[in-house]
């Protein structure tokens, strides 16, 4: 397999530390409010990458964190943590709002078939671990108090800045937004390790340590969550691309300063979802959410979908009209599957033949699409339905859009799906074109569709469900 390594800037063979067994980490969520499917997209294309590996053989073990303290709302280590904004806006405790938040993020996640992690860590369990690290990291001279605040020292690293080719002058203070100028620090790179009662007077959540009583800065957490469940040798790192500077930036920094060799060996980046006004975010135009793309009449599956129509190294546009594009290919896909019966034993040798061009794509840095591609392949493959339906189902177990489910209800839906497949996945088609026709608001063209179906003995009916169809 080869995977594309934020940090060689190179498509590498992906080796792992132990042969055939992944570490695997994944930064999570901070649970201040709902994720936004741009948050989404990112663990969609990271469970899509979990699943394949396993898919392959491999024995992976998947981490994520809980971020519910620590998480500033600057880059700089200024301005309050994310947390008590959350519960400031809604007038509880920082503990109900992780709770909320935290089981709705894997809400969501169920809703697009995200497997739940083999270990999920709130920061706030792991705060003699983050102590433990920070006071070897005091005694190694990597880490300095200042202002009643623990720092960590970049000027002893060799290397700082990993993911990029950027030299300290092109990160001046406030050339990133949210960025201010913190005199404490003895160079501007330097990141906070432990807050002290000396600043943030009213964070909610604080704990004794040998510093004073404080908190723990965001960027420390992943490096201890991550080495307490999978050790000092760390194979796949995972988060989307606005996490590479500063906070995986970060992490290697210090987790290296720990254990004192190379800590991760691949990075994986998802890019960014926009929108036609620019990158996604909770503070700017409409709150896209699932729960909102399912009040609109989106199967969250259709999101999927769409995300997996894209490369995860590109950035993605959502609009409702591209959302619609991907739900009528989606459909239509379903609708032909449909149509499948199965009609004895499976090809094994087609089977293979059919499943390696899945590989192939998948092997090639993740290509979803041409993963997508492979799937109507098979479709179009001169093998019988046994074969096809049994290719489907294999894939779907790394591209999860349930699309055996999905058919079968379909099939159910329908009471003439017991009629001649070619005829049904004629039905299915002439459905597919007069939902293209009056999305593009020709309807004269949808309405000779239904009265051509109609002359055939077809009676189609709109539901909030879909169109259906009967005999008459």
């Amino acid at each position: 397999m080869q995977l594309y390594n934020s940090l060689t800037r190179t498509k590498d063979e992906f080796v792992t530390h132990e042969p055939g067994k992944v570490s695997m980490y994944t930064c999570g969520p901070t649970v201040y409010h709902y994720a936004h499917i741009g948050n989404l997209r990112s663990y969609i294309m990271e469970d899509v990458l979990e699943k394949y590996l396993r898919y392959t053989g491999y024995d992976v073990k998947r981490v994520m964190n809980i971020t519910d303290v620590g998480h500033l709302s600057s880059d700089a280590d200024t301005g309050e943590d994310k947390m008590l904004k959350g519960a400031r806006r809604e007038h509880k405790t920082v503990m109900e709002i992780a709770k909320f938040y935290t089981d709705a993020f894997f809400e969501d996640c169920k809703k697009l078939n995200i497997k739940t992690p083999d270990v999920v860590e709130p920061a706030t369990s792991c705060i003699d671990e983050f102590i433990k690290v920070i006071s070897s990291l005091i005694e190694k001279g990597y880490a300095y108090e200042a202002g009643g605040n623990i720092y960590f020292d970049t000027s002893k690293l060799k290397q700082y800045y990993v993911f990029n080719n950027f030299e300290e002058e092109d990160l001046q203070d406030g050339v990133r937004e949210g960025v201010e100028k913190d005199d404490n620090k003895r160079n501007k790179a330097d990141f906070v390790l432990w807050f002290t009662k000396s600043k943030f007077e009213d964070q909610e959540l604080k704990w004794e340590s040998p510093w004073g009583l404080g908190y723990p800065g965001w960027h420390i957490e992943c490096s201890c969550i991550s080495m307490k469940h999978l050790g000092e040798y760390l194979d796949l790192h995972c988060g989307g691309i606005d996490n590479a500077f500063p906070h995986h930036t970060n992490e290697i920094a210090q987790s290296e300063a720990y254990v004192g060799h190379a800590w991760c060996k691949h990075w994986f980046h998802v890019l960014h979802l926009n929108t036609n006004d620019g990158k996604m975010s909770k503070s700017k135009g409409e709150f896209l959410t699932v729960s909102l793309l399912e009040e609109k009449g989106y199967d969250p599956l259709v999101y999927r979908y769409f995300c997996l129509l894209s490369h995860y190294r590109k950035s993605l546009v959502f609009s409702y009209e591209n959302l619609d594009n991907a739900k009528a290919a989606y459909e239509k896909l379903i609708s032909r599957i449909s149509s499948l019966e199965k009609d004895g034993e499976a090809d094994e040798e087609a089977f293979e033949k059919l499943k390696a061009s899945f590989c192939e794509a998948m092997d090639n840095d993740l290509n979803t699409s041409l993963a997508i591609t492979a799937v109507h392949n098979v479709l179009k493959a001169d093998v019988n339905d046994s074969t096809k339906l049994a290719l489907i189902a294999d894939f779907d177990r790394v591209l999860s859009l349930d699309l055996i489910n999905h058919a079968e209800k379909k099939k159910n839906e329908n009471p003439a799906s017991d009629e001649d497949p070619e005829l049904v996945a004629k039905i299915n088609d002439a459905i597919a074109k007069r939902a293209a026709a009056k999305k593009e608001k020709n309807y004269a063209e949808a309405d000779r569709i239904r009265d051509e179906l109609k002359a055939m003995g077809i009676a189609l009916e709109d539901t909030p469900q879909g169109v259906k169809w009967k005999k008459i």
